[in-house]
């Protein structure tokens, strides 16, 4: 359930052991092992999975499941999220309307925890008159599943470190914080806060920062000690998984990893930067579009008024008003040399991202 008093779990890690901070997984396998064998994750490492491991991604059941094997080794912990809260589904105050608003998520996301633990239990969604009715068929197949997610902390605090999803409220003990003070406060970095330990968190997605250009590596926020590590997997289509290293304990000097299945290519030609460049993204996506075209339309920008060109595959619909996918067209500054990773191709050119920062690349490739 929301805002309850948050759970805290407190964690004394060994000196020379690395801690390696993953949030934000959102149910994609692929991404995950692929950040893990980036950080060259051993058992000598501490592993802190930082919230949100589970919906929006193809595979929640499964990645659940990766988690809690991982967590029997003992070297893994893991923050509860938004997105991973529903063992409170069981809360007995919880009412038949909530229910129902829950299925018609489910229903709308055709994907997530509870999508994939109705179809293992070979129950149809759609078919389903009333979810309150099903809660103890779900319970039943999925005991062990439910007990994990219901024990998971809000916060895990170490000497030096305190590791939340979201983030917390400053000049207030952490023991006093409640689940939504930790794994729903949106946008973090641009509050006007600071704290005395590092505060690492995901949820926000580091994009989102930007002004003008996009770009997917954590924030290390040393005046607010705040690090910010949620690179978009699942919810950006050029996003990545990040993975936080940090080397000791007692250590400040981060470092990181991340993994992003886009194939690798060797850039020919020098391009300059581009003179201006605009980023919109989710939550300000709202675009006029001027002249519809088979793959790219002109575009208005209708909160700033500014113009660009937007693959058309990207536009939600074919109205004249329409919301679409991040997008921008920033044109990197790249040397003949650099190593891009191909987000999209078309005939003008190539979306690329270098060094986690995206833009465009009208060059030619190896």
């Amino acid at each position: 359930m929301r805002n309850k008093p948050a759970r805290i779990k407190r964690l004394d890690i060994e000196p020379g052991r690395r801690i390696l901070v993953i949030a934000d997984i959102h149910a994609n396998i692929p991404y995950f092992h692929g950040v893990l064998k980036e950080a060259r994750f051993t058992d000598n490492d501490v592993l802190i999975i930082d919230g949100d491991f589970l919906e929006k991604g193809a595979d929640s059941i499964n990645t659940l499941r990766i988690i809690m094997e991982l967590c029997k080794r003992g070297n893994c912990h893991v923050v509860c999220g938004n997105c991973d809260d529903w063992a409170g589904i069981y809360d007995p105050d919880r009412s038949e309307d909530a229910d129902d608003h829950l299925m018609q998520y489910v229903l709308w996301k055709k994907c997530g925890i509870i999508w994939d633990m109705l179809n293992l239990c070979g129950i149809d969604p759609f078919e389903i008159e009333s979810f309150s009715t099903i809660k103890g068929i779900l319970k039943e197949n999925f005991g062990p599943e439910f007990e994990f997610l219901a024990n998971l902390p809000h916060a895990i605090e170490t000497d030096n470190f305190i590791f939340v999803h979201a983030g917390m409220t400053p000049g207030k003990p952490l023991s006093q914080q409640t689940s939504d003070e930790l794994d729903r406060c949106d946008g973090l970095l641009n509050r006007d806060w600071s704290f005395d330990k590092w505060l690492i968190v995901g949820h926000w997605p580091v994009m989102l920062y930007g002004k003008d250009t996009v770009c997917a590596n954590p924030i290390i926020d040393r005046e607010k000690k705040i690090v910010s590590i949620d690179g978009g997997c699942v919810l950006k289509d050029d996003g990545q998984l990040n993975c936080l290293i940090i080397p000791d304990r007692d250590s400040e000097d981060f470092g990181f990893a991340a993994y992003d299945p886009f194939p690798v290519k060797t850039v020919l030609n020098d391009q300059a930067e581009g003179s201006q460049s605009y980023y919109i993204r989710w939550g300000d996506s709202h675009v006029q579009v001027l002249e519809r075209g088979k793959e790219f339309s002109r575009c208005r920008h209708v909160r700033t008024g500014y113009e660009m060109d937007i693959l058309t595959k990207y536009l939600f619909c074919d109205g004249e008003f329409t919301d679409c996918n991040d997008c921008t067209d920033y044109i990197l500054p790249l040397k003949a040399g650099d190593k891009v990773r191909v987000v999209e191709t078309c005939s003008r050119g190539y979306f690329v991202k270098h060094n986690g920062t995206s833009g465009w690349y009208f060059g030619e490739l190896i």
